[in-house]
């Protein structure tokens, strides 16, 4: 019986900023897409068709 470092195991103690944000990407691009969509939702929503200009 082997005691000891297992195969797969991976420490990471002290990340790099930029790998740590390479991590949180996806989510922020996905949050800035519902952000958008829910902004432009509220604009639809709220828009009366008159134009002032």
């Amino acid at each position: 019986m082997q005691t000891g470092h297992h195969e797969g195991e991976v420490h990471h103690k002290n990340r790099h900023l930029l790998e740590r944000f390479e991590g949180y990407t996806d989510l922020l691009v996905v949050a800035l897409i519902v952000l958008l969509g829910a902004a432009m939702l509220i604009g639809l929503l709220t828009a009366n068709g008159k134009v002032t200009w």
